[in-house]
């Protein structure tokens, strides 16, 4: 029996030109960087293929970023697309969720061995050479924003003596930080017969072996701290007796980690710095992307808590230098959650303190606050541009939370600006 095997890129998610709406309040530097990656991902994905010298490229959705106005885009996707065209390997495209909101999806004039499935299910038959088995490509675009249904009963039954591979943008069972789109389960998508399933949706890479091999490959470039880790696309080979063969190829320009530091029992700002160093090389070192964006976050009980948070924007700038020695690697946020120690916190003689605990105990929790906290976020919410309004929260719950969150932080803040320094003698000021 021949192993002649079919190969080809899967990708999905890759949002190109998203806008970065947070990050580039906190850093148009930074904004730039991250925003550009996801272009040159794909670029990367495009040379991945090439020098793969793969028969095809798969795109399971959500190419775009909704509903974009700049053709500049589209002429950029275009040109990569027409790369591939040259090298004579053929790309499938499917519409997801985003793409369907966008203009560039309706107008973009695609080479003519780009196939973009449309809203009504349809494959496309790859006849092969002798002794080697025809691979069908299944596919069905998002004709609209929203798929409350699943999309699967409408794909046509695998066909005989053929390598079928389907695409669909779903959320599967559904997973947190994504709304439901086109649910079906995976035990469904194994029935079908199909060798293989090409899925986006979901930006954290999975894979469901069985009768049917199913693969989320993820995005293939991070946009937030929120989509931190390592990102990738998928080289699928599926040969002609059906052994499917997986190799993830890491494809992020700017990967986003959490770096954690517990400043516990720390006395000195020295003691920091060090901290600062030995956990941003070792972020670094366990980074394969070319640029590491990092969020540090300190926790734990120390002497310095309130300092810190006094002087929060002195040691951004010491996470700054010491991220620039190192090199290819920023700081995207500072989280301090650190505590004064506890035998502090209790005391009585201290003024401070006894604020503290009143805080806690009688304001945060109390209703009345909790409502004149929602009456001035509401205010200062529909002050905000239109596309910057769910900085807050996108629903009643996060944007509760939200507020809560920055409450205590706030809290805190004033608490450390009315502390004296340690060891200099000065009053609160």
């Amino acid at each position: 029996m021949s192993i002649t095997a079919f190969r080809f890129i899967h990708t999905a998610d890759i949002h190109l030109d998203s806008p970065l709406k947070s990050l580039a309040l906190r850093n148009s530097e930074l904004a730039d960087l991250v925003s550009g990656a996801t272009r040159q991902a794909f670029c990367d994905i495009i040379d991945l293929c090439i020098s793969e010298r793969v028969d095809a490229l798969v795109i399971a959705g959500d190419l775009y970023d909704g509903d974009q106005t700049s053709m500049k885009t589209a002429r950029f996707l275009a040109g990569e697309l027409g790369r591939l065209a040259k090298a004579g390997i053929r790309t499938f495209i499917i519409r997801g969720n985003h793409d369907a909101l966008s203009r560039i999806s309706r107008e973009l004039v695609l080479p003519d061995q780009v196939k973009l499935f449309g809203g009504r299910a349809e494959h496309v038959l790859i006849e092969r050479g002798p002794g080697e088995k025809n691979v069908a490509i299944h596919g069905l675009s998002f004709a609209h924003p929203t798929a409350p249904d699943s999309l699967l009963p409408k794909y046509a039954q695998a066909i005989p003596d053929t390598i079928n591979i389907g695409i669909m943008h779903t959320s599967l069972g559904g997973a947190p930080g994504h709304d439901s789109y086109a649910p079906c389960s995976s035990a469904e998508l194994q029935s079908t017969g199909y060798d293989y399933w090409a899925l986006g949706h979901i930006h954290k890479r999975a894979i469901i072996s069985g009768s049917s091999t199913i693969v989320m490959p993820g995005m293939p470039q991070g946009r937030d701290i929120n989509e931190d880790g390592p990102k990738s696309a998928t080289l699928v080979s599926i040969a002609d007796d059906g052994t499917v063969n997986l190799e993830e190829k890491q494809t992020a320009l700017a990967e986003f980690a959490r770096v954690t530091i517990d400043a516990h029992g720390m006395t000195e700002w020295s003691e920091l710095a060090h901290s600062l160093s030995q956990a941003l090389r070792q972020a670094r070192s366990n980074s394969t992307a070319p640029e590491l964006v990092a969020r540090i976050g300190f926790s734990g009980e120390t002497s310095l808590a309130w300092r810190m948070r006094r002087d929060a924007d002195l040691l951004m700038t010491e996470a700054e230098e010491r991220a620039s020695q190192i090199g290819a690697t920023w700081i995207e946020k500072l989280e301090i959650s650190c505590t004064p120690p506890t035998v502090n916190r209790a005391s009585a003689t201290d003024p401070l303190h006894e604020i503290r605990a009143l805080i806690d105990t009688e304001i945060l929790n109390s209703g009345a606050y909790e409502a004149a906290l929602a009456q001035l976020a509401d205010t200062l919410q529909v002050q905000l541009p239109t596309d910057l309004r769910d900085l807050f929260g996108a629903d009643e719950n996060e944007t509760q939370k939200r507020r809560r969150e920055l409450a205590r932080q706030g809290s805190e803040d004033v608490l450390a600006r009315l502390q004296s320094t340690p060891g200099t003698g000065s009053e609160p000021t």
